[in-house]
């Protein structure tokens, strides 16, 4: 079954408009948990709009789950991070330093040197490497070449034409790079803009490990409550799994 990874920037957003530590980061990954959540995600930026360090460490010390945390290996503080905590796997991403969110794969034919070495040190500390990647399957040798363990599709192009009713030529791309990156023996996690109503068609596509899901959830928990959302895609995923 496809583990689903709650990403809980969001939570970390609201909290951060006050002062008073509500909603509460660690809370929400204990509810998530409860749940039945694999794992739990945050994404620290320079700018710490949200996840802020003490969060993830503040996690790191409860957690019962894989800890996966994403950003831009080369902004110093994450790295700072990511050494001290050691999580069961770190999401390259390439954001700027002021990106609205995450809105691109790497470009490996430019930054492939630099990713390298950043992918070595950190399997060398056992944390699992995912490369967080646009659906083409040209770019999956590139990855595979750089050393990663998994690629993470950007899965924003897949939301946006499933909004718009016109989801099966993208669909049909992520499911080719997916075929791709499966040949080559990369693991395969999605990421980006999924929520109840696109996860299902998505998570069809054969070898998808592992999907993180946070704008959506968090939004979506609003209504129907934190708990019972995460339980909603895990529902999900588990039909997923029977059908593929």
């Amino acid at each position: 079954m496809t583990n689903l990874s709650v990403n809980l920037n969001k939570v970390a957003l609201l909290r951060n408009t006050r002062t008073i530590g509500i909603p509460s980061v660690v809370r929400a990954a204990e509810i998530s948990i409860e749940a039945g959540a694999n794992g739990i995600t945050v994404h620290p930026r320079p700018d710490q709009r949200h996840i802020k360090p003490s969060d993830v460490y503040d996690l790191k010390d409860m957690l019962t789950v894989e800890f996966n945390i994403e950003g831009n290996p080369f902004f110093p503080e994450f790295m700072k991070i990511v050494r001290k905590v050691k999580p069961d796997q770190c999401t390259l991403v390439p954001d700027t330093e002021n990106a609205f969110t995450s809105d691109h794969g790497w470009d490996l034919s430019k930054d492939s040197e630099r990713v390298r070495p950043v992918i070595k040190e950190l399997q060398d500390m056992g944390i699992r490497v995912s490369l967080f990647m646009d659906a083409d399957p040209d770019l999956m040798e590139m990855a595979k070449e750089a050393g990663t363990d998994r690629i993470e599709l950007y899965t924003e192009p897949y939301a946006a034409a499933f909004r718009e009713g016109n989801v099966e030529p993208v669909f049909q791309q992520f499911a080719n790079a997916a075929k791709k990156a499966n040949e080559l023996g990369l693991g395969i996690n999605g990421g980006h803009d999924l929520s109840l109503q696109n996860l299902g068609k998505f998570c069809t596509i054969p070898g998808i490990l592992e999907v993180s899901i946070g704008h959506a959830l968090i939004a979506e928990a609003l209504e129907m409550g934190l708990y019972n959302t995460v339980k909603e895609y895990l529902k999900i995923l588990s039909e997923c799994n029977i059908v593929s």
